[in-house]
């Protein structure tokens, strides 16, 4: 017959334990209960519920654990279940709550006030907290849960604190974690500044006013910046390609609170959150090399991950030397770029990652690099060059707003002293720009900028002129533009209408917008 309480070899067992902890599954968690049952019968110790390799390797760490940290580890036949079963536990933040399960079915720890937290954290074999991923995700999941709090390591506070509708309990050690739950010692909530941690957002280590020369190019990555247009940057070696995009976050609006919360899950999820930091403030800039491989781009693995296209949520993906990547690995780039999110399915379940990100690409006019280039000759014959450029298909060019040149500079140029606009002067422009798209797409769903448009509302807030229409009929006669290369013109045209303070779309604006399609326009093959 089953009793609560049984004695034996010299210890008391609480028969069955339950705690609370999470999963995660894409950037979202999901609860997880960890049952502890501990019965007569030869010492074993049993995990089950579809554990991954680090979830058993969980066995060694806690018995370690628990005896370095002067508690007694049951002698008995150990099993703990990790429910729900059907679905794969990952990762090392089950370590904590695995040892409190059996130091509460042991009756070294109160299983009542076990059950009523929600518990992470990865033990060192000491008995030590150490940070784990994810920990975002279980606070904003626990907002809606009837637990009394949020028990994690110390170096998790300040991320799980952004949630301020959950008491956060932060911990050094096992032993302070069991002395907490049996009211041995009592432990404030903790509190994070919100303010505080926004002061910086606006300090970057580069500027645009260190950039001589190339107006035109400035012009169109504010433009992109206004607009949330992705660009495409053509250009010899040296010309400053790689500089104008690494400043690029620097002119993009500040981040709104929502939009850092949900980029600082997509790193906590992929275990990038730098030490000490509990939200992403400035907008993330990812510049893989060209060797990346399809999964560390879109994401992937056996147990999926984001890739850098998530990563680079809310922020700049900029791919340098375009044409060096691998094909297929260009054209994942597509769903992201059209849709903003990125689906990874396996056999067993798929995860959906946001992924709207500016796309930069960075690429030279021919092989050799020097194709119209007045100090160097190129060596490259027409047939290579146009080789060379159906590197990019045209589904993914369509899919780019902006195509520009980026020329070398001249002497003079470089050894000008004076300096260009700063990057504060151009981010005030983007911000009252982006503010008039706001206003305008209020009443629409998830549109926050022109290049978010879809066509049926490029037609409705796109509106020209007959002037303006015929000039775009000339445009794609000329050039044979595609449909998806008229919208985009349309939507350029209305970024700058917009920079300009202007509520319709004017011939001039077209105009502009029409030279940013550099690559539709194949001019230099021309030459």
């Amino acid at each position: 017959m089953r009793v609560d309480v049984i004695k034996y070899l010299g210890y008391t067992f609480s028969m069955l334990a339950r705690v609370f902890s999470t999963g995660i599954e894409g950037i979202d968690a999901y609860l997880v209960e960890v049952e502890v049952d501990i019965a007569r019968g030869l010492p074993s110790f049993t995990i089950v519920g579809l554990p991954e390799a680090a979830v058993k390797e969980a066995r060694e760490r806690v018995e370690s654990a628990i005896k370095n940290s002067n508690f007694s580890f049951p002698s008995g036949r150990i099993t703990v279940n990790l429910a729900p079963a059907g679905k794969r536990k990952q990762g090392t933040s089950l370590d904590l709550p695995i040892a409190i399960g059996i130091l509460a079915a042991s009756g070294q720890v109160n299983p009542e006030r076990a059950k009523r937290y929600l518990i992470t954290g990865e033990l060192s074999l000491e008995g030590k907290l150490r940070p784990v991923r994810g920990v975002l995700s279980g606070a904003i999941m626990l907002r809606g849960m009837e637990l009394a709090g949020f028990l994690l390591p110390g170096e998790n506070r300040r991320e799980a604190a952004l949630v301020e509708e959950i008491d956060v309990y932060p911990v050094k050690t096992l032993r302070d974690a069991v002395e907490f739950l049996n009211g041995e010692l009592e432990l404030l909530p903790y509190k994070e500044d919100r303010e505080e941690i926004f002061k910086d957002t606006g300090d970057y280590d580069v500027d645009f006013s260190e950039i001589k020369g190339q107006e035109h190019a400035k012009r169109a990555l504010e433009i992109a910046a206004a607009g949330g247009h992705n660009v495409l940057m053509i250009g010899p070696p040296g010309a400053g390609k790689t500089m104008l995009a690494r400043r690029l976050p620097t002119i993009l609006p500040p981040m709104e609170f929502e939009e850092a919360i949900e980029t600082t899950r997509i790193h906590s999820v992929a275990g990038i959150l730098p030490p000490g930091i509990g939200l992403v403030t400035r907008r993330p800039f990812r510049a893989p090399h060209h060797t990346i491989s399809y999964a560390g781009l879109i994401g992937g693995g056996h147990n999926p991950r984001p890739g850098e296209v998530s990563l680079a949520h809310n922020g700049v993906l900029f791919l340098d030397e375009l044409p060096e990547f691998e094909r297929h690995v260009l054209e994942v780039l597509r769903q992201p770029l059209e849709d903003g999110k990125v689906t990874i399915s396996r056999a067993s379940s798929s995860v959906t990652y946001p992924a709207r990100f500016l796309f930069v690409g960075a690429m030279n006019p021919c092989p050799c690099g020097y194709f119209g280039d007045e100090r160097h000759t190129c060596t490259c014959t027409p047939g290579q060059i146009e080789r060379y450029l159906k590197k990019l298909s045209g589904p993914l060019l369509d899919r780019i707003d902006i195509h520009i040149e980026v020329p070398s500079l001249s002497y003079e140029e470089i050894l000008s002293k004076g300096e260009g606009e700063p990057s504060c002067k151009i981010r005030e422009r983007v911000v009252e720009a982006r503010k008039r798209q706001l206003a305008r797409y209020k009443s629409e769903e998830k549109i926050y900028c022109n290049a978010h448009l879809t066509p049926k509302l490029v037609k409705k807030y796109c509106r020209v002129s007959p002037e303006g229409e015929e000039l775009l009929k000339l445009a794609g006669e000329r050039f044979g533009l595609s449909a998806r290369a008229y919208h985009r013109i349309l939507k350029v045209a209305r970024t700058i209408a917009d920079l300009d303070g202007k509520g319709d779309i004017e011939p001039v604006h077209i105009s502009e917008a029409i030279q940013y399609r550099t690559l539709d326009k194949r001019i230099w093959l021309r030459m």
